[in-house]
């Protein structure tokens, strides 16, 4: 059995997503992030970082196995399973840390400036939505010729999916990457896919929680970890 630490996002979203494609046996654990779920001493020793998703693999040989970051989670999911990994390892790794460095952290900043952050910020609006969409152009490129960012669909295409599924609720647009429309789509019309986006789907944060009434998701700082005791 894995135990599956997991809000309804985007990052959790990408390993719900193998988790139902691999069909292992798991347990969700739902976390109350606006709570402060994640700053609990017993998830921080599974998740240093404070972050969901993470997971803990009581099936593995010898003591259990936790992992956390979404991008480690796939690669280790896929070695657990043999599913899939793409051939080329070095072109899995590079594309996993694209989207961990690039399309990830540039969508979420997007989101906080649209949906949670206070209004009046058109730089930093500006700035994000032109990130968001140059990854775009960066997948846009690589998806010429191909259905899948590796060939066929892999860990790498789980890991960026998300991101790029919710662009509509971002304020961007696919019509300038038909690739990515089209990937997007295939993608979305998998049973698994479609079971991963409805788990807890309506626990979702809309805009309820948001920087000007929740401390413990926006404006964090070293406090929020260092006064923990654990």
């Amino acid at each position: 059995m894995i135990d599956f630490y997991y809000a309804p996002t985007p990052n959790g979203w990408k390993v719900a997503i193998m988790l139902e494609e691999c069909g292992v046996e798991y347990n969700t654990v739902l976390m109350q992030l606006s709570a402060g779920d994640q700053f609990k001493p017993a998830f921080l020793a599974i998740s240093p970082n404070a972050k969901m998703p993470a997971i803990v693999d009581h099936d593995a040989e010898g003591d259990p196995v936790s992992v956390f970051e979404s991008g480690a989670i796939l690669y280790y999911l896929a070695q657990k399973t043999g599913q899939f990994m793409p051939e080329d390892q070095l072109e899995t790794l590079q594309w996993l840390f694209w989207q961990a460095a690039n399309q990830g952290p540039m969508a979420g900043q997007l989101s906080h400036f649209v949906n949670y952050a206070p209004d009046g910020q058109d730089y930093s609006l500006k700035r994000y939505a032109g990130e968001y969409d140059r990854n775009l152009a960066v997948l846009e490129r690589r998806l010429e010729g191909r259905d899948y960012m590796l060939g066929d669909y892999s860990i790498v295409d789980m890991m960026a999916f998300p991101w790029a599924f919710i662009a509509k609720p971002l304020t961007a647009s696919l019509d300038k990457v038909p690739n990515v429309a089209a990937w997007r789509g295939r993608i979305k019309e998998r049973p698994a896919v479609r079971n991963a986006i409805n788990l807890y789907k309506d626990n979702q944060n809309r805009g309820e929680q948001n920087a000007q009434n929740n401390k413990l998701l926006y404006n964090q700082t070293a406090e929020h970890l260092l006064g923990v005791k654990s």
